[in-house]
C-alpha cells in the first residue's frame, strides 16, 4: 500500500516487473478484503443460522485480520523497494522516508478524525522505526519480529509482576479492574462518534479518543504491524517477488506457518484450559504470548497469489482487475474510509444490510473503484492521493500526465 503508483515505471529487468505486479495484485486483493471486513463490521446485520450465518462467518475466520495483515506486509514490501531505489540514486533516504512518513501520518490523522479509520496513521507511526533498523541483519530481524509480536505480551505479565510485588495481588486486581473500566469508557467515544447525527460532533469525538488511543506510552510498544512489516522488507531483500520459482521453498514454507498459525489460534490454543498464573502475574498461554496470530494467515494467501502468477502466467493478465485499483491504494483506502463511514454511521445513512447484501455491497463498491483507477490511470501516472504524498516527499511536482510507459505491462509472457 505504501508504493506510489510508479509500480509500472520502466524496470531494469522483466523479474523487476514480475514483483511490482505482484505487489499490486496483492494491493488490490487486500483493498477488496478489506473494505469486505468494514462492510461486516459496520453494517453487517447479525445472523447466526443458515446460508446468511456462514458468510459472516467465512468473513470472520478467513478475511478479518488477514487484509490489514496483508497490508502491512506490502508496506514493509514497498519500503523494501523504495530504499533500493533511493538508495541506487543516490537520495537521502532518512529525510525523503521522514518526510515520507510525515505526510502518511497528516493524511493518517485526517482520515482517523473524520472517518474513524486509523491503519494509515498505524502505519506512519511504526514505519519509522523500521528505517532504524532496516540494515540489520536478516537474523536480527527475524529476531525482532518475534520480540515485536510477544511485546504487548511480555510488557503486561512484566507490568502485573512489578505492581504486584509493588501493592500485592489483591490491591493490584483492583487498580487493573479500575483501569479496564477507565479504558472501556474512552472506547465508548468511538462508538458515540458512529451513532450520533451530527457529523461535527463524530469529528470532535474522534478527536478526544485519538489524543487518548496515540499519546498513551503504551503506544510505544510494537505490534503485529511491525512484524509484518519486517516480513515485507526481508521478501524483497531475499527476491522473492523476483523469482518467486527459484523460493518457492520459502514461500511454502511461510504459506505453512501462516496456515498452522491460523489453525493454532482457531482451534489449538482454546483447547488449554486457561491462562496460568505464577505468582499472582497471569501468562497468558490460551493466546499464544503473541505469536500465534490468525493474521499470519496473510501469508498463506500471499504465497498463493505469488505462486499463481509464477506458474501460470495467464493469470497476470485476468488479475490486473486487481492491480489497477492496487497501483491507486492509497487513494481507494480513503475512499472506501469515506464512502463506508457515510453509509454506515449515525450522521450519513445508518444503514444495515443482511450478510448476502455485504458481499453484493462490496462487490459494487470494488467495481467502482476499480473502474475509477482505470481512467484515472489512462490520463495520469498517479493517483491524486499519491501524487501529494510523492510531491510532499521529494519536494518536486513530478509529471502527472501518464504517457505510454506508464501504462500496466504484462511481464508473463
Amino acid at each position: 500500500m505504501v508504493q506510489p503508483s510508479d509500480s509500472y515505471a520502466p524496470a531494469e529487468s522483466a523479474g523487476a516487473l514480475n514483483r511490482i505486479v505482484s505487489l499490486d495484485i496483492l494491493r488490490g486483493m487486500a483493498l477488496m478484503g478489506m473494505i469486505l471486513v468494514h462492510f461486516h463490521q459496520k453494517m453487517e446485520v447479525e445472523v447466526e443460522a443458515g446460508l446468511e450465518g456462514l458468510i459472516g462467518w467465512i468473513i470472520w475466520m478467513g478475511v478479518e485480520g488477514k487484509s490489514w495483515a496483508t497490508f502491512a506486509f506490502l508496506f514493509g514490501a514497498g519500503f523494501a523497494v523504495l530504499m533500493r531505489r533511493l538508495e541506487a540514486r543516490g537520495k537521502p533516504v532518512i529525510a525523503i522516508f521522514v518526510r515520507r512518513m510525515v505526510v502518511l501520518g497528516v493524511i493518517g490523522a485526517a482520515v482517523v478524525v473524520l472517518t474513524g479509520f486509523t491503519i494509515l496513521l498505524d502505519y506512519a507511526i511504526w514505519g519509522i522505526p523500521l528505517l532504524l533498523v532496516r540494515n540489520w541483519s536478516t537474523r536480527g530481524l527475524l529476531i525482532l519480529a518475534v520480540a515485536a509480536a510477544m511485546a504487548s505480551t511480555i510488557v503486561r505479565v512484566a507490568s502485573s509482576a512489578i505492581e504486584i510485588s509493588r501493592i500485592g495481588p489483591e490491591r493490584h486486581a483492583i487498580e487493573m479492574k479500575e483501569r479496564q473500566q477507565r479504558s472501556a469508557e474512552k472506547w465508548k467515544l468511538v462508538a458515540n462518534a458512529e451513532s450520533t447525527k451530527s457529523f461535527s460532533e463524530a469529528v470532535r469525538l474522534r478527536w478526544s479518543h485519538a489524543k487518548w488511543q496515540y499519546l498513551r506510552w503504551d503506544t510505544l510498544i510494537p505490534s503485529s504491524n511491525l512484524v509484518l512489516f519486517i516480513l515485507g522488507l526481508l521478501a524483497i531483500r531475499h527476491r522473492i517477488f523476483d523469482d518467486p520459482r527459484a523460493k518457492q521453498r520459502v514461500i511454502v514454507i511461510a504459506m505453512l506457518i501462516g496456515l498452522v498459525s491460523w489453525a493454532g489460534e482457531w482451534w489449538l490454543l482454546p483447547r488449554i484450559s486457561g491462562d496460568t498464573a505464577i505468582g499472582g502475574v497471569t501468562i497468558p498461554f490460551q493466546r499464544g504470548l503473541g505469536v500465534v496470530r490468525d493474521q499470519w494467515m496473510a501469508l498463506t494467501y500471499i504465497g498463493a497469489v505469488t505462486l499463481l502468477l509464477a506458474h501460470v502466467p495467464s493469470a497476470a493478465r485476468r488479475l490486473l482487475v486487481f492491480g489497477v485499483p492496487g497501483r491507486m491504494a492509497l487513494t481507494n483506502y480513503v475512499v472506501q474510509a469515506v464512502v463506508i463511514s457515510w453509509l454506515a454511521f449515525g450522521y450519513g445513512l445508518s444503514l444495515e444490510v443482511r450478510p448476502y447484501f455485504v458481499v453484493l455491497w462490496t462487490i459494487g463498491l470494488f467495481a467502482a473503484l476499480a473502474a475509477f483507477s482505470k481512467l484515472w490511470l489512462k490520463r495520469f501516472r498517479f493517483g491524486p492521493l499519491e501524487w501529494v504524498w510523492r510531491s510532499l516527499t521529494y519536494l518536486e511536482w513530478p509529471a502527472s500526465r501518464a504517457t505510454r510507459d506508464d501504462r500496466p505491462t504484462i511481464p508473463f509472457g
